[in-house]
């Protein structure tokens, strides 16, 4: 625990300062549903992962325009109304993702891929890639969201869990 301590301390000291507080609150929220942490180093920085019942729900990556959040939505039916409160930029975001080359064809995509998330949002329906889909830069008009999107995700595991 001592190194994942230092480890996250590390990890934090590379986030810009406009969303460091909201990091540790979210991973605060995080560890208080069971989630576990798992940090290693990447080229582009640190990339942070949080895993709940041995899937990952979410991590951090670095890029060139910043701090990203990818969140693994696999049960992104169950809160589709969170989808349409997200500012419009973050909208786009999931509107631009890729769609999901497996569902359109099962032959189209690296068959150990696993399946892309199918949804409604704002009167549209997608089909897209789990890699990118809910993919957002974090920053603090983004943020907000961020959090609902991804307590609601690992809520749902967590009441998938006693089904």
């Amino acid at each position: 625990m001592i190194m994942e301590k230092t480890e996250f301390n590390d990890f934090i000291a590379t986030v810009p300062a406009e969303n460091q507080d909201f990091v540790k609150e979210l991973h605060d929220r995080l560890m208080e549903h069971g989630c576990k942490i798992e940090i290693k180093t990447a080229k582009s920085g640190y990339m942070v992962s949080y895993i709940y019942n041995k899937k990952t729900v979410a991590n951090y990556v670095f890029r060139k325009k910043g701090m990203l959040v990818r969140i693994y939505g696999v049960h992104v039916n169950e809160y589709e109304e969170v989808l349409e409160t997200l500012p419009d930029e973050m909208a786009r975001s999931i509107q631009k993702a890729p769609i999901c080359k497996r569902m359109a064809d099962p032959n189209a995509c690296n068959p150990r891929c696993s399946m892309g998330y199918d949804f409604w949002m704002k009167g549209e329906h997608y089909q897209k890639c789990r890699s990118s889909a809910f993919m957002f830069l974090a920053c603090p008009e983004n943020n907000p969201f961020i959090r609902t999107l991804l307590l609601n995700e690992v809520k749902a595991w967590e009441k998938s869990n006693y089904e």
